[in-house]
């Protein structure tokens, strides 16, 4: 018959060490990527809320040129500068987005435009741009009999 030898003594001090070490250098892994997650999110946020004033600005321009009604300003339209808190004046934390815009006709096509709308904030100068092209709809005519500016 086959005797085993059982340790009845429990964890020895080398088997806690190695445990301790182990899971010492699970926890600095984890906490090395912290510092990263958080810029991550950081710039999730910019880019969504600076995506979110892009698309919004591309579709008053769009609602506006659609109309036959309104008149259509080729070439860069005004800077608008828009503040995240909605403030008038900045407060502390706020973020200042800048908006630029330009409207110029697509080619020959009297009656369609390109839209080129470009988002930038301070700690990106770059930002991001979307292009739509738009075109004038007689369905869109508001207020009704108006003529065509």
């Amino acid at each position: 018959m086959l005797h085993l030898i059982y340790n009845k003594k429990g964890m020895g001090l080398i088997e806690v060490i190695i445990a301790i070490f182990l899971t010492a250098v699970g926890i600095m892994a984890i906490l090395s990527l912290q510092p990263s997650a958080w810029q991550t999110a950081g710039r999730s946020d910019y880019l969504g809320r600076a995506s979110g004033i892009l698309y919004k600005t591309l579709e008053d321009y769009e609602a506006r040129i659609m109309n036959p009604c309104n008149a259509v300003t080729l070439g860069a339209q005004p800077q608008v500068s828009i503040r995240v808190s909605g403030q008038g004046a900045e407060i502390s934390g706020d973020v200042t987005y800048t908006v630029n815009t330009t409207i110029a006709q697509d080619g020959t096509n009297e009656s369609a435009f390109v839209v080129t709308v470009t988002v930038t904030w301070a700690t990106n100068a770059t930002g991001m741009s979307e292009s739509l092209t738009v075109t004038r709809q007689e369905l869109n005519r508001f207020p009704a009999g108006c003529t065509s500016a």
